[in-house]
């Protein structure tokens, strides 16, 4: 039985990134993957953009990290030659009554500490989106895009050369506690942990149930964005990012267009509750 300093459940972007970080420091760092390989579901099905941080409350915690995360990812792409571009993103007002709440929208992102923001008439919006129609937007040039595969590949191979052992088709079928930590039980065998971390995405609520009823209590309930894509002829339509005015109430941040690294043009996303996690 393999002895380990920490053990990470989930060879997602999570799962590996936090690999990468602990693996030099603690040593006998380990990574239970379910699947053949790491970041085959949410960490890779995803349109790819490095959020700015632009619409949370200033101050909270999710806006102190999406703000952090975002220099920390261009960071970690240019050291480490993840294709990824900073391409900013235009939020636009439709008409003139929004004015007033994309001003406000400016002003949260400026408390959240982000840079370079500035209010667009109708002609820079054309001049940057000919086919976008617009009173005005709001230009957030710390937005960009990356290849998540190629994110969740890079951790993964930074985290190994690091010490990290990475295991996968080692889906954890059983966590026993021990009386100074915990047995994992995985299809690649059994290790003995100090540490147990829960990065399994979509399947946490299946981990965390393993160690008591108390956290069976703790259900996901899985929403998959569904997104179009724009035919190839219609793909130089859309030269960037462009976002409409999010939704009043905060539920989501509208349908929107995403140019992938690769040229495609992504509308979404809409909204599915899914029964089968891995679908």
């Amino acid at each position: 039985m393999d002895q380990a300093n920490v053990v990470i459940i989930g060879g997602g972007v999570v799962g590996c990134a936090i690999a990468r970080a602990l693996a030099a420091r603690w040593g006998d760092v380990f990574v239970l993957e379910a699947l053949p390989k790491t970041g085959m579901l949410t960490s890779t099905r995803n349109s790819g953009v490095i959020h700015s941080g632009l619409y949370y409350t200033p101050g909270s915690l999710k806006a102190k990290h999406c703000v952090r995360g975002n220099q920390l990812t261009y960071e970690f792409c240019e050291a480490h030659g993840v294709p990824h571009r900073r391409i900013g993103k235009l939020v636009v007002a439709s008409s003139d009554a929004d004015v007033h709440e994309l001003e406000s929208l400016a002003q949260t992102g400026a408390g959240n500490g982000l840079t370079g923001l500035r209010i667009v008439d109708r002609a820079a919006i054309r001049a940057r989106e000919p086919h976008i129609e617009g009173a005005c937007a709001l230009e957030v040039p710390s937005t960009g895009i990356l290849s998540s595969e190629d994110l969740v590949k890079t951790y993964a191979r930074v985290a190994a050369e690091k010490g990290a052992h990475i295991l996968t088709h080692a889906r954890v079928e059983r966590l026993e506690p021990t009386c100074d930590g915990i047995r994992v039980v995985s299809a690649a065998g059994e290790i003995e942990t100090r540490c147990l971390v829960n990065s399994a995405g979509l399947f946490a609520d299946d981990i965390a149930a393993m160690l008591g009823s108390q956290m069976a209590a703790h259900r996901i309930y899985p929403v998959r964005g569904e997104y179009c894509e724009l035919i190839r002829a219609k793909q130089d339509w859309i030269r960037g990012l462009v976002y409409p005015m999010p939704h009043p109430h905060g539920l989501s941040l509208g349908v929107h267009f995403t140019k992938t690294l690769w040229g495609h043009v992504l509308i979404g996303p809409m909204a599915r509750y899914i029964q089968d996690k891995s679908d």
